[in-house]
């Protein structure tokens, strides 16, 4: 069992969702926004004062939007024993200070609560400025609503499964960093060719370009969908892969073989490689890609020998 610090998590035997929307949420969209602050020069009373009038335990301490330190609860009940409670924050305040970035993911936030067992963390943007404050009260908070919102994306979201005589067509939705059903589509499709007397190694093709554009979706967008078309007449399979943004900053340099935007959490679970695309225009007959800010379209087209020897 391993329970994530203040925040009553069990990551062996949670919900599979609940596990998911801690490595895709990011700490900005947890954190509390509305920070209460005090500048060096405040005393360590005003500092109290704060604390007593907001119910909260530490207040960052900052100088042109910079975290410079932070004062807790403790310190004032120390200053209130040594009789030094007018003095300046400068003079007492903690300097060395653990802080979160506002881009973590948020189960790295959840293993700083784990590993420090602070009550809140200052949170910090690119340019080192105070932009929020993460306790583990947000942190459940946020999973509450975060859960009640995938429920109701998934119930919105079924896969469709349409099969004729024709041939099928399969729909998949796909969510950011939902690595556990991805790649259902690549099996299902894998399925249905197999069933439909296609080739293995046309089949193969087919899987391994629905497998990098559903595996493309889940690390680099914020979801999409995934459409699987099989016209068992002319033997040709269409994948189109849609999603919802950021988009591609530089389509030629993303069908480049190891260029990857992806960061250092993806690559150390094993994805990210900067194969996905060029893997996909590699297997497929035809490959076009459009992306701008609202997001990417791929569409590519394999063609099949129709019914064949599927050994």
């Amino acid at each position: 069992m391993n329970t994530l610090g203040p925040v009553p998590i069990d990551t062996d035997d949670s919900a599979s969702l609940v596990v998911e929307l801690i490595y895709r949420l990011k700490v900005r969209d947890v954190m509390t926004r509305e920070i209460v602050t005090c500048t060096p020069d405040h005393s360590i009373r005003h500092a109290q004062e704060l604390m007593r009038e907001h119910g909260i335990s530490g207040v960052p301490v900052v100088r042109s939007r910079r975290l410079v330190g932070i004062i807790s609860m403790d310190d004032v009940i120390r200053a209130l024993d040594g009789n030094y409670i007018d003095e300046a924050l400068v003079e007492r305040m903690t300097r060395n200070v653990i802080v979160l970035e506002d881009d973590m993911p948020l189960g790295f936030a959840i293993s700083y609560l784990e590993k420090h067992r602070f009550g809140r963390f200052p949170v910090i943007d690119a340019a080192k400025h105070l932009v929020g404050i993460l306790t583990s009260r947000d942190i459940i908070i946020a999973l509450l609503v975060e859960i009640n919102r995938e429920v109701t994306r998934l119930e919105r979201n079924q896969p469709t499964n349409e099969i004729t005589e024709e041939g099928f067509r399969l729909e998949y939705a796909t969510r950011s960093f939902d690595f556990e059903t991805a790649g259902r589509l690549s099996t299902e499709t894998k399925r249905r060719l197999t069933e439909a007397g296609v080739q293995r190694a046309e089949t193969r093709r087919v899987a391994v370009a629905t497998y990098e554009l559903e595996m493309n979706q889940v690390v680099h967008s914020q979801g999409g969908r995934v459409t699987v078309v099989f016209d068992s007449a002319s033997g040709l399979v269409t994948i189109s892969a849609v999603d919802t943004g950021p988009g591609i900053t530089d389509v030629d340099a993303a069908l480049t073989e190891g260029f990857s935007t992806a960061n250092d959490w993806i690559r150390s679970l094993g994805f990210g490689a900067g194969m996905g695309l060029p893997n996909t225009r590699r297997v497929s007959d035809s490959f076009e890609i459009e992306s701008s800010a609202s997001g990417t379209a791929v569409r590519v087209t394999i063609k099949t020998g129709g019914k064949g020897d599927a050994s």
